[in-house]
């Protein structure tokens, strides 16, 4: 036969009674309307490309790829389409970035000697 065991002290205790939470009255909270998000972003322009006889095909590839993050065959198309048509459509953009990106590439073009020439036009 097994002795019996004492239960601890604690085993008898009631347990306390939960009281109910009190309520709480939220402030009435309203949110503002934001302001409408055309009027806060820069109007989009195109950033055109223009052919010239002394820029080198690759050259102009790489800028494409470079500073407008062009995919290969959309660099060298455009580059085609300036090439057989004086001027391409490169990118449309908001006008600040259009403003960064062609100062990059015009930067890059006068730096290895070339006469490369972007332009920012109106969508």
């Amino acid at each position: 036969m097994m002795p019996e065991t004492s239960k601890p002290s604690w085993y008898n205790c009631a347990m306390p009674v939960r009281e109910e939470a009190p309520t709480i009255t939220l402030p009435d909270i309203r949110v503002a309307t934001p302001p409408d998000e055309a009027a806060q972003l820069d109007p989009l322009v195109t950033v055109v490309i223009h052919n010239d006889d002394l820029t080198p095909f690759d050259f102009v590839v790489i800028v494409l790829r470079v500073v407008f993050y062009l995919t290969p065959p959309e660099a060298e198309s455009i580059t085609y389409e300036a090439h057989t048509r004086g001027r391409a459509h490169v990118a449309t953009l908001p006008l600040e970035e259009a403003k960064y990106r062609v100062g990059k590439a015009h930067g890059l073009a006068r730096q290895a000697g070339y006469p490369l020439t972007f332009t920012i036009e109106p969508e």
